[in-house]
C-alpha cells in the first residue's frame, strides 16, 4: 500500500521517481476502471448472533463490505455489529481456515501480481472494503453516541436508554481485538518482515496466512489499526503499527485508492500531531499530487469520495506549511494560494488575528476523534467532545510558535543579540522568549523518513537559520547558498561553441 520509497528529499524527489512510478500508476488506473462501486443491498436482514449458517453467509459478506446508511436508525447499527462479529467468528474460530465465495466486483474479475503472490482483485477490494466500512461505523457509533450522552441535541430518551443498556456495543476492545486478531491469524507482519529482507512470504504465512482472504484481510488491518490508533489520539502507536509497511505506490494498498488515500491522510495526521510538520508535509504532499495526476482519468464512486477530502487535506497542509514554512510542489502551492490565499498570509504572518484561523482549519480537517471508554450518561457534563480536546492540546502548540516569524526577521539582522533587547524588542519577558526560542529551534530541526523505518532518522535543518543560547547572549548563523556563477558561464560558454 512494498519496494521502499524514501521521504529524506523534498518534492523533488517525487518527480525524480515519476517516470518508474507511471506504470503502476497507469496499472492501478486500470483496474480501479474494472471496479464497479455499485451499491449492494440494504442491511435491514443483517442478522445478530454469532453463528452463521450456509444460508446466510453470502448475505453477510455483501453486508460487511456495504455502507451502511448515515441516517440509519440505531437499532440498524446493533444490528450491523452483531453481523460483524458472527462474520469475523466464523472467519477467525472456524475449524481451520473457510473457502469463502465473496461477493463479485464489477462485472468481471481479473487477476493481479502483488509482492504476496497472484490472486483475484476481488480479494483485496472486498477485504479493503469490510475493514474501511467497519471502522467507519464504529466511529460513527461513538460520535453518535458520545453527541447523545452530551445532550447536544441528539438522540431520543429511548436512544440513551439503549446506549447506556449497551456499552460494549462497538466497544474499543472489542473492534481492535478483531484487528490484532486478524493480523496474528495472517501471520502479515512477518510475512511484511520476510518480503522487506527478500524472501518468500509463504514460508512464514502458515496455514492461514497462505489464502488470499487471510492475507489481505490481515494487510488491511494494519492499516486499519493505523486509523483506529489515531482516532483513539495515541498517535506514535498509529504510526508505530506501519513498521512493516514500506510506503510507496507500488504497495498493495497504493492498489485501492482509497485504502492509497486513508493511509496518507492518517499517516501525515499523526506526524502533525506530534509536530513533525515537515514528514507530515511530504506525506500530504504525495497523496495531492497523486489524486492531481489521476482525476482527469476516473470518475467512479470511489474516486468522487476521495475527492470530498481533498479540502481537508489541502487544510492540513496549509496549517503544516504556516508552522514549518517549506517549498512545496507547484500544482499543491497554487491550489493552496487559490483556496486559502488570504487566510494563509494571516497564518504564516502569526500573532492573534491567525488563532482563529488555525482553529476553523483544525476542526474542518481533523478525523472524528473518538473516547475509548463509554460516556456516562448519568452526569453528561463529565464527557468531555474528544475533538475539542485535541484542538486545545493542538492549539496550545501553535500559541507557542506564534511568535515564530517575528523573532526569525530579527534573528536575520544580527549575528550576535543580547537576549534582554531581542526581548524588548517584540515585547515579552525574557523567560518567555527563552522558551518560545527553544520552541522555534525545534520547529527547525525535524526528524526524517529513512528507508526502512517512520520513526527512525536523523535531524536535520528546515531552516535557513540556526543559532545557539549562551547564557544570555544569542549567537546566530545564516546558512545562504550562493549562485553558482562559474558553473552558469561554462554552461553558456559551451553552447557557444
Amino acid at each position: 500500500m512494498l519496494a521502499s520509497q524514501n521521504f529524506n528529499g523534498t518534492t523533488r524527489h517525487l518527480r525524480e521517481d515519476s517516470d518508474s512510478d507511471d506504470e503502476v500508476l497507469a496499472s492501478t488506473l486500470v483496474e480501479e476502471a474494472l471496479r464497479d462501486d455499485g451499491d449492494y443491498d440494504d442491511m435491514d436482514s443483517a442478522g445478530g448472533g454469532h453463528q452463521i449458517s450456509g444460508e446466510n453467509i453470502q448475505q453477510k459478506l455483501a453486508a460487511a463490505a456495504t455502507p451502511l446508511d448515515f441516517q440509519a436508525p440505531l437499532q440498524n447499527r446493533f444490528d450491523s455489529y452483531d453481523n460483524y462479529c458472527s462474520l469475523f467468528h466464523f472467519i477467525l474460530n472456524s475449524e481451520g481456515p473457510v473457502d469463502l465465495e465473496l461477493p463479485t466486483v464489477g462485472s468481471f474479475s481479473h487477476y493481479v501480481d502483488t509482492p504476496m503472490g497472484k490472486m483475484d482483485a476481488t480479494t483485496y477490494y472486498w477485504a479493503w472494503d469490510a475493514i474501511d466500512e467497519f471502522i467507519y461505523q464504529f466511529n460513527s457509533f461513538c460520535s453518535h453516541r458520545n453527541a447523545v450522552a452530551r445532550k447536544e441535541g441528539a438522540g431520543t430518551e429511548e436512544e440513551r436508554k439503549l446506549l447506556s443498556e449497551n456499552p460494549q456495543t462497538w466497544g474499543c476492545y472489542s473492534v481492535l481485538n478483531v484487528l490484532y486478531s486478524l493480523i496474528q491469524r495472517s501471520q502479515m507482519n512477518e510475512q511484511l518482515a520476510a518480503i522487506k529482507k527478500g524472501q518468500d512470504p509463504n514460508e512464514v504465512a502458515g496455514e492461514y496466512g497462505s489464502r488470499p482472504l487471510y492475507r489481505m484481510l490481515g494487510y488491511f488491518s494494519i492499516i486499519g489499526l493505523l486509523r483506529v490508533h489515531c482516532l483513539l489520539g495515541d498517535f506514535t502507536l498509529a504510526l508505530k503499527t506501519l513498521d512493516d509497511i514500506e510506503l510507496n505506490k507500488k504497495a498493495v494498498f497504493a492498489r485501492v485508492m482509497a485504502a492509497h488515500f486513508t493511509t496518507y491522510y492518517y499517516v501525515g495526521f499523526s506526524y502533525m500531531m506530534m509536530r513533525r510538520y515537515a514528514d507530515a508535509i511530504k506525506a500530504f504532499s504525495h497523496i495531492l499530487v497523486y489524486v492531481s495526476r489521476t482525476k482527469n482519468f476516473q470518475k467512479n464512486a470511489q474516486f468522487d469520495s476521495v475527492t470530498k477530502k481533498n479540502d481537508q487535506m489541502y487544510a492540513l497542509i496549509a496549517i503544516c506549511v504556516a508552522l514549518c514554512p517549506t517549498r512545496l510542489d507547484d500544482t499543491i502551492h497554487a491550489s493552496l494560494r487559490d483556496k486559502y490565499g488570504e487566510q494563509f498570509t494571516k497564518m504564516q504572518r502569526g500573532g492573534p488575528d491567525a488563532l482563529p484561523i488555525y482553529e476553523r482549519l483544525f476542526l474542518s480537517a481533523c478525523p472524528k476523534f473518538i473516547s475509548p471508554i463509554p460516556p456516562d450518561f448519568d452526569k453528561p457534563e463529565n464527557n468531555v467532545d474528544p475533538s475539542k480536546h485535541h484542538l486545545e492540546i493542538f492549539m496550545a502548540d501553535v500559541k507557542n510558535s506564534m511568535l515564530a516569524p517575528t523573532l526569525k526577521s530579527y534573528l536575520k539582522l544580527y549575528t550576535t543579540m543580547d537576549l534582554k533587547k531581542l526581548a524588548a524588542f517584540i515585547e515579552v519577558s525574557p523567560e518567555v522568549l527563552r522558551t518560545q526560542l527553544l520552541v522555534y529551534k525545534q520547529r527547525s530541526r525535524q526528524t526524517r523518513w529513512i528507508e526502512g523505518g517512520l520513526l527512525e532518522g536523523e535531524t536535520i535543518n528546515t531552516s535557513d537559520l540556526d543559532f545557539a543560547l549562551q547564557g544570555d547572549l544569542i549567537h546566530i548563523s545564516e546558512a545562504k547558498v550562493g549562485r553558482r556563477l562559474v558553473d552558469w558561464y561554462l554552461r553558456n560558454l559551451a553552447k557557444t561553441y
